[in-house]
C-alpha cells in the first residue's frame, strides 16, 4: 500500500513569516489567494493541522468552494496530548464531514461528554510522545485517503519535512515583512551541515494579485 501525496501549503510575507510575534496570523495573503487555497483543500481526501493551529486560529479547515466540493475534505488534527477543547468550531461542524483528532495516546475519556457523534481519535504515537508523521500516513491509507493537504503549522510542517514525507509545496508570498520576531513557516530541522538541508526544486511560478504562489517538487 502506497502512503498518501503529501502537499504542504505555507501562506507567509517576503520573509517567511506566518504570524506576528503575538500570533495574529490574519489576514497575510489576499483574499483571491485565500479562495485558491479554498480549491486546493477541495482537492485532497484531508486538511491537516497541529493543535497549535486550532488553538491559535479555531479554523473550520472546510473548503469553502462555490460551488461547494461534492464532499468535505476528512479534517484532521495531530493533537499528540488531544488538547482541542471540545468547543471548537471544527468539532461544532462534524455535520458538514468527519474530523479526527490524531493522538500520541490512549484517549480515555476525550472530549468530556462525548458520545458517539464525537470526533475519530486515531492513536498514531512517535518519539518524544508526539505523533508520528509515517503512523498518521499509513493510518490515511488504510483509511483510503491518498491526498493529504498539509497547512501548519511550523513544527507539524518540519516534522513532516524532517521525515522526508512531503512531496509539494506550494508556498503563498505576500509583498508584505513581518521581521525577525515572526512566528516561522517552518520550525527547526536541527541541521549542522548544508548538504543535509532538505532540496526542492521549483516547478512553477504565479502572480494572485500581488501575492507569488510558488510550485515546489523534490528534488
Amino acid at each position: 500500500m502506497s502512503r498518501p501525496q503529501v502537499t504542504l501549503k505555507i501562506a507567509t510575507s517576503m520573509d517567511g513569516r506566518i504570524a506576528l510575534a503575538n500570533g495574529v496570523s490574519q489576514w497575510i495573503t489576499n483574499s483571491d489567494s485565500r479562495a485558491r487555497v479554498h480549491r486546493m483543500r477541495a482537492d485532497h481526501d484531508a486538511v491537516l493541522v497541529g493543535v497549535g493551529t486550532v488553538l491559535a486560529d479555531d479554523p473550520l479547515l472546510t473548503a469553502r468552494t462555490v460551488p461547494p466540493p461534492p464532499r468535505q475534505p476528512v479534517r484532521i488534527v495531530a493533537d499528540s496530548q488531544l488538547r482541542t477543547p471540545a468547543h471548537a468550531r471544527l468539532l461544532a461542524s462534524q455535520g458538514l464531514g468527519k474530523v479526527v483528532l490524531a493522538s500520541a495516546g490512549p484517549a480515555t475519556g476525550y472530549p468530556e461528554g462525548a458520545d458517539e457523534n464525537g470526533p475519530e481519535i486515531w492513536v498514531v504515537p512517535g518519539e518524544d510522545g508526539k505523533v508520528s508523521p509515517q503512523r498518521l500516513l499509513d493510518r490515511c491509507a488504510v483509511e483510503g485517503l491518498s491526498r493529504v493537504f498539509l497547512e501548519g503549522g511550523g513544527k507539524l510542517a518540519a516534522s513532516f519535512i524532517k521525515s522526508g514525507l512531503v512531496d509539494t509545496i506550494q508556498w503563498f508570498r505576500a509583498p508584505i515583512l513581518i521581521g525577525g520576531d515572526g512566528l516561522p513557516a517552518v520550525a527547526a530541522l536541527g541541521l549542522s551541515e548544508m548538504p543535509d538541508a532538505p532540496r526542492w526544486r521549483t516547478a512553477a511560478t504565479e502572480r494572485i494579485g500581488d501575492d507569488t504562489l510558488e510550485t515546489y517538487v523534490r528534488a
